[in-house]
C-alpha cells in the first residue's frame, strides 16, 4: 500500500469508530425528552402533548377538605383545663399559714366506705349523708371548671392536682363534686380543711377508720364532707363534696 493510501485510512478510520458507537443512556434521555417536547413529537401524539403542557386543574371544594382529619392544635385554650395529676408538683404552698388543729376522730366512720362503693362522683354525692347533694346528684354534669367554683369557705387545696370534678347549679342545687391529689401529708390538708371550715361558719365533725379520714359540717342548709386518704407514693388523695354556700 502506497504512502497516500495509509494516509487516507488513518483519517477514515477513526471516524468509522466513532460511528459505530452506541449513545450513552444520557443521549437516550435527551432525544426521548426532545421527541416528546418538540413540534415533531406533538405531531406523533398531540393528546400527550397536551397532557403534558396544559395546567393542572384543582377542584377548589377537594382542596379545602384537604388534611381535614389531620391533628391541628386547638384554636384557644380549654377554658376548663386543669394541671395534670403530678405528684412532682411543688408540695403545699400554704406552710405559712396558721392552721388549727383538728379535734381526734370520734369513734365510727359511716362514710368510710362510702367512696370506695361510689364509681362515679355523681354516685359519690348519692351515698353521702346530705340528702340535699344526694337529690340533685342524679344529673350532675362533669367537667373540671367545677373545681374552680367551690364556696369560698372551701377552697382547692393550693397544690391540688384536680383528676375530676363534677357540679350542677339551679332547681336548688349547687353542687360541688371534686377528686383531687396533694403531694402534702394528710394531717396537713386535713388541718387546712378544717380551719377553712370553721373559719367560713361551718360546723366540722372528723371521723376515720385508721386509713381514711372524713370531715363533715354544715351550716345552715349549706353541707360538706371532704374524704381523705394516704397515697402509697406519698401525699394525699382527696374527694370533696359540697352543696349550698
Amino acid at each position: 500500500m502506497n504512502r497516500p493510501s495509509r494516509l487516507l485510512l488513518g483519517l477514515l478510520l477513526p471516524l468509522a469508530i466513532t460511528g459505530c458507537k452506541k449513545p450513552t443512556p444520557r443521549q437516550d434521555l435527551d432525544s426521548l425528552d426532545k421527541e416528546l417536547t418538540d413540534a415533531n413529537g406533538a405531531a406523533k401524539d398531540p393528546a400527550l402533548t397536551a397532557a403534558l403542557r396544559d395546567q393542572i386543574m384543582v377542584d377548589p371544594k377537594l382542596a379545602r377538605t384537604s388534611n381535614a382529619t389531620a391533628v391541628r392544635p386547638a384554636p384557644e385554650p380549654d377554658p376548663h383545663a386543669m394541671p395534670p395529676e403530678s405528684l412532682g408538683a411543688p408540695a403545699d404552698t400554704s406552710q405559712g399559714t396558721a392552721l388549727r388543729h383538728t379535734p381526734a376522730a370520734t369513734p365510727g366512720c359511716r362514710e368510710c366506705g362510702t367512696r370506695k362503693q361510689a364509681l362515679t362522683l355523681g354516685a359519690l354525692a348519692e351515698r353521702g349523708e346530705d340528702r340535699g347533694a344526694a337529690g340533685c346528684a342524679g344529673d350532675v354534669r362533669y367537667a373540671t371548671g367545677w373545681a374552680l367554683r367551690l364556696p369560698g369557705a372551701l377552697p382547692l387545696y393550693p397544690d391540688a392536682r384536680v383528676s375530676e370534678a363534677a357540679g350542677k347549679d339551679g332547681d336548688g342545687c349547687a353542687l360541688r363534686v371534686v377528686s383531687f391529689t396533694s403531694g402534702a401529708k394528710l394531717d396537713r390538708v386535713l388541718d387546712w380543711y378544717y380551719t377553712h371550715a370553721t373559719q367560713g361558719g361551718y360546723s366540722a365533725s372528723h371521723r376515720s377508720d385508721g386509713a381514711e379520714h372524713v370531715l363533715v359540717g354544715a351550716r345552715g342548709d349549706a353541707a360538706y364532707v371532704v374524704y381523705l386518704s394516704p397515697r402509697s407514693g406519698g401525699g394525699t388523695s382527696v374527694d370533696l363534696v359540697s352543696n349550698g354556700g
